[in-house]
């Protein structure tokens, strides 16, 4: 019992690593008795990913949006909220940036700058509806966040289908609104990455300073905590709840502003809906809800979805099999008990001299 004390006190991280490297154990044995190899499968997966500086940039590309999505959907927690909505907010905010980059009269950078705020103050909208009903009606989160999805997506493909009614759907913004960079295309040659995964970094160092690091950030966390404590202290708990919810959906409208300016530059029907706002749940827990834990794991998790194109290639192991794998890393950081008792357990052996 004393074992297991001891290891609670360590940090989420050590447990979130301990966590990937027994998803990854599992996997392994899963691969064996499916017949494959999984040595062949792990050797292509690093050389899908470090193989060459296409690959890493690709893989730092697809790691941008989890982030955010990540960063979102971890703040929600952090304060008491579960925020199932980042996706309809990721969309919304792809839809402001898009129009605002079509229409602005600004100078590009200036655009590029304006586009991003309109892509979080759209998130944010998005997350202020159920932030009210929450706060207001006592309506759970999670119901009203996976209606907005469908709502935002819906209403993002009216738009643009009302504006292109030539049958255009893909008109991009203005030349120059662009979050791409020349000196980036010759450090990973041939890759999408642009400069939004800079902003991620950025964002994910803001969160740790508003939540850890101010008054604000303190009253949500206690407000998620205990409401009725921290009402009796004197904090407005509606209010918070609707900031909470407010800045996570701007995080997750601030990812999909990025990708549109970093990557598409427009709103493609067939692919309006990305998924980025559902793995940022399995990123969150990954990354135990913390900024750093984030950013690992959305490497870790985009990582392991753009190298399991090369498993397939080389290793002849299907995705399926990758994202068995995902599901499994993602199970054992969300039951980190049972990663705790077997530390526990490997700790008091290791004590007993056995």
């Amino acid at each position: 019992m004393e074992a297991v004390k001891k290891v609670k006190g360590q940090s989420g991280f050590v447990i979130s690593l301990i966590a990937v490297i027994l998803g990854m154990l599992v996997g392994a044995v899963i691969m064996l008795i499916s017949g494959f190899n999984p040595i062949d499968a792990y050797s292509a997966l690093w050389n899908g990913i470090f193989g060459s500086p296409y690959r890493f940039g690709e893989t730092l590309r697809q790691v941008t949006p989890l982030i955010f999505t990540g960063l979102s959907v971890a703040f929600a927690f952090r304060t008491g909220l579960f925020n199932i909505g980042a996706e309809g907010q990721f969309v919304i905010g792809s839809l402001c940036a898009l129009l605002v980059g079509i229409v602005s009269p600004l100078p590009a950078f200036l655009t590029v700058v304006l586009a991003l705020i309109a892509g979080a103050l759209g998130g944010a909208i998005w997350g202020f509806l159920p932030g009210l009903l929450k706060a207001r009606f006592k309506v759970h989160e999670v119901i009203t966040t996976i209606m907005l999805n469908y709502i935002g997506l819906y209403l993002t493909m009216y738009i643009v289908r009302t504006f292109y009614r030539d049958g255009d759907f893909s008109k991009p913004v203005q030349d120059g609104v662009t979050l791409k960079a020349a000196w980036l295309t010759q450090i990973f040659p041939g890759s999408r990455i642009h400069l939004g995964i800079f902003v991620a970094i950025i964002a994910a160092y803001l969160v740790y300073l508003l939540l850890w690091k101010t008054t604000l950030g303190f009253e949500l966390r206690s407000v998620g905590f205990s409401p009725s404590a921290s009402e009796y202290a004197g904090m407005s708990v509606p209010r918070n709840i609707i900031a909470s919810m407010m800045l996570s959906g701007a995080l997750a409208g601030l990812g999909g502003a990025v990708e549109l300016l970093g990557v598409y530059g427009y709103i493609a029907l067939e692919s309006s809906s990305p998924g980025y706002g559902f793995d940022g749940i399995a990123v969150a827990l990954i990354g135990s809800n913390t900024p750093i834990g984030v950013l690992l794991g959305g490497f870790l998790f985009g990582a392991l979805t753009f190298g399991s194109t090369l498993i397939e290639r080389a290793a002849d192991v299907p995705t399926e099999i990758v994202r068995i794998i995902i599901a499994l890393i993602i199970f054992f950081v969300a039951a980190n008990g049972i990663v705790r008792g077997v530390l526990g357990a490997f700790t008091r052996r290791k004590k007993e001299g056995l």
